[in-house]
């Protein structure tokens, strides 16, 4: 079966890609499982070309077919932003989320709660040695709450609250999740994209 690369760092985002890839005919596996210590610089300004810059990145050290993605949340009240600093925002340490929502929670105190919409986007790029194949996206709409909730998810999940739920997203399941996450309806897109390439023995 055909290896595909999961190529983040990241340990939450290669186990929730791992749940929500789970049905695919390929063999998942992570950068430590293939001996890679590789962190490509994230020059990009836009989420696109932030996965095609460490999908190509992975693909090239690994010689394996390819998925990065790029993700992150966009505040309207805060034109955009984090957006693509979401991991980065506020300067905080890389292990640091509730440093990183602390924040945006004192950045969003004066703003009423109609006015505190917002997004979690992600773009995947799916690449070979080669070539890029495609990207595909996937978005959910929500707002941010005004105390984090719930001890699910990573990131942002905390504090931001799903309407067609009625819950904050770190107090829903894996299951709950994947089905109306960012991630997981780019992941869902994915699959046309890898069944194009056909399946290589």
């Amino acid at each position: 079966m055909t290896k595909l690369l999961i190529a983040t760092n990241n340990a939450h985002k290669i186990e929730e890609f791992q749940e929500i890839l789970a049905d695919l005919p390929y063999t998942l596996t992570s950068p430590k499982q293939e001996g890679l210590n590789l962190d490509p610089e994230e020059t990009g300004t836009t989420f696109e070309a932030n996965a095609i810059i460490k999908a190509e990145a992975f693909a090239q050290a690994s010689g394996l077919l390819t998925l990065a993605d790029d993700s992150g949340l966009e505040v309207d009240a805060l034109d955009g932003a984090p957006g693509v600093y979401s991991a980065r925002y506020g300067d905080t340490a890389k292990d640091d989320h509730v440093g990183r929502y602390q924040l945006l929670l004192e950045q969003l105190a004066d703003v009423p709660t109609e006015q505190r919409t917002a997004r979690f986007r992600c773009v995947i790029a799916l690449a070979t040695p080669n070539k890029i194949v495609g990207t595909v996206d996937g978005a959910v709409e929500g707002r941010i709450a005004t105390a984090p909730k719930g001890s699910g998810g990573f990131g942002y999940d905390p504090v931001f609250f799903v309407p067609e739920l009625d819950k904050i997203m770190a107090e829903l399941t894996s299951a709950q999740k994947h089905a109306i996450s960012h991630r997981g309806r780019a992941g869902k897109a994915l699959i046309p994209l890898l069944s194009s390439l056909g399946q290589q023995d």
